[in-house]
């Protein structure tokens, strides 16, 4: 039983995952500019991310979700304007040929910069309340082993998906020049910058 949860959770974990968003933006970027690590690390921070959220709804720890819910106004507004600075500092960085060398610290940063755009958007503990629902796997909620197959399922599930999406941008990585990663980076900008206004928007209008 707990194997089939398993299962779907990894199902659920890769398929919500998949579109491509700004995080997915920031995860190719990083992967071209600064290699498969980088990418790798910034991809970790969103499925610990959807781990989490999953986890509040299969616990359902209704105080932290509430809260979170009771603030998504204010997350919200810190992700977007996260989003502006990302997309502002993307769009002028610059290319060196000789991919420097990335540290402990900035690895780090990629991990947390992923994560605190996903916890960010609260509203995705309703997503996966209704996304449970759908799978039929109401029954999960407050059980400590079904819980925990379905959690290690949406880790994993979200995880994979960001290896083969790094995997497959590191093919094309060495096949880009200079002018092309300016571009990259202008392209990425822009797009990160245009969601940032769009959850700004879903805020005020």
């Amino acid at each position: 039983m707990e194997l089939g949860i398993f299962w779907k959770g990894l199902i659920l974990g890769f398929s919500l995952a998949a579109p491509v968003g700004p995080i997915g933006i920031l995860c190719i970027r990083r992967t071209l500019h600064f290699g498969k690590i980088s990418g790798l690390f910034s991809g970790l921070g969103a499925a610990v991310a959807d781990a989490l959220y999953a986890a509040l709804a299969a616990f359902g720890i209704g105080f932290v979700s509430d809260f979170l819910k009771a603030q998504h106004f204010w997350l919200k507004l810190i992700g977007a304007a996260f989003l502006l600075f990302l997309g502002w500092r993307t769009f002028f960085a610059k290319y060196e040929t000789q991919t420097k060398k990335i540290s402990h610290t900035t690895l780090v940063n990629d991990f947390i910069s992923t994560f605190f755009l996903m916890i960010s958007n609260p509203i995705l503990i309703l997503v996966f309340l209704a996304v449970f629902a759908s799978f039929g796997l109401a029954n999960v909620q407050g059980n400590m082993i079904k819980s925990s197959a379905l959690i290690l399922g949406v880790f994993l599930g979200s995880s994979a998906w960001w290896l083969l999406l790094i995997e497959v941008v590191t093919l094309f990585r060495k096949k880009i020049n200079d002018k092309g990663m300016q571009w990259i980076n202008r392209g990425a900008g822009t797009v990160i910058a245009i969601f940032g206004i769009g959850a700004l928007c879903t805020l005020f209008f």
